[in-house]
């Protein structure tokens, strides 16, 4: 089940680096195109200099380092218990590179984006440029980028969303990060406001959209 209907959904965004997708939700928010509120940004690197957007937007922060947790189970209640002191409903990673398992009262309540067309480039070690490299050179014709829920499994959860970005003949990694960005700039907050309002029903891994 995805969370019930709240307006706006308050919301927790994990990062680890610059915070590119953090900035982007703020401003949609700011906007008035997203229907969530960031409620607490959580870093796995005290240095990640997306932290930055969270303190110029007063929202509190936390870092939870993992070389600080004696087990990945530690690791995972250092990261939700923040969550459900804020009243989260719904977890929003965002370039969020470390691993971390899902507790039950947030399955279904987390999310991430990849910046490929799962189930292809994707699982663990691929993330960031390492996905448009393989892209290339694999000769693929087109890209994208995926929203999903996340399960224990590296990019295994139920799919939300998808957007397919071809591939251009002089493409660099970098050419074809920016125009894969550009398209999860607008889906990632389109999926998040499919879940704000209560559209969004899982069974088994097919993520159904409600009119």
């Amino acid at each position: 089940m995805s969370p019930s209907p709240t307006n706006p959904l308050p919301i927790a965004v994990l990062i680890s680096g610059g915070g590119t997708t953090l900035r982007n939700l703020l401003q949609k928010r700011a906007a008035g195109e997203l229907d969530a509120q960031v409620a607490l940004v959580i870093s796995s690197d005290p240095d990640a200099a997306g932290l930055r957007y969270a303190t110029e937007a007063d929202i509190p922060t936390c870092v939870v380092e993992r070389k600080s947790c004696d087990t990945p189970q530690a690791f995972s209640d250092a990261v939700f218990s923040p969550c459900r002191e804020a009243g989260v409903q719904l977890v929003v990673m965002g370039g969020f590179l470390q691993h971390v398992l899902i507790p039950a009262d947030f399955k279904n309540r987390v999310v991430n984006i990849h910046p490929g067309l799962i189930p292809a480039f994707c699982g663990k070690g691929m993330y960031g440029h390492r996905v448009h490299v393989a892209v290339l050179e694999y000769g693929a014709k087109v890209s994208g980028c995926t929203i999903h829920f996340v399960d224990d499994h590296y990019d295994h959860g139920p799919v939300i969303l998808q957007r397919v970005v071809p591939v251009e003949e002089d493409d660099t990694p970098e050419l074809l990060a920016a125009r894969i960005f550009e398209a999860e700039c607008a889906a990632y907050p389109e999926a998040i406001n499919l879940i704000a309002g209560g559209r969004v029903q899982v069974e088994d891994r097919r993520v159904r959209i409600r009119p």
